[in-house]
């Protein structure tokens, strides 16, 4: 089995955590919490870039992605963002929904399973 742990600063998660051709991110959240839906949204999806990039992928490669949103109300909002940001012909299977997230300042968040580019 072949597994490889990127990011493992933090005892209780690894930022990146690769098996065999698959690509798991932890949760990601926006670089600025004290901003709206937008632009949280668009902060989350660059780090969700980032990491792909670090780990061998990128956003076409993206399997399966779970997006936890503090209100519904915000869901159009963020999906604007989504919508520009996922590349046509290649969305992945998602789901979203509400959820009380970490810290009360956090409106969005993300995770993602991603296939390594081959």
């Amino acid at each position: 089995m072949n597994i490889t742990r990127l990011g493992t600063e933090r005892r209780r998660m690894s930022k990146i955590v690769i098996h065999n051709d698959t690509i798991y991110l932890c949760g990601q959240v926006a670089k600025d919490a004290d901003t709206d839906i937008k632009e949280q949204t668009q902060t989350m999806l660059q780090k969700v870039d980032d990491l792909l990039l670090q780990s061998g992928s990128d956003r076409e490669h993206i399997l399966s992605a779970t997006i936890y949103i503090k209100s519904m109300k915000d869901f159009s909002e963020m999906n604007k963002i989504w919508d520009a940001w996922v590349i046509d012909g290649h969305s992945p299977a998602r789901a979203c929904v509400e959820a009380s997230l970490a810290r009360p300042e956090l409106l969005v968040e993300i995770s993602v399973i991603a296939a390594v580019k081959q």
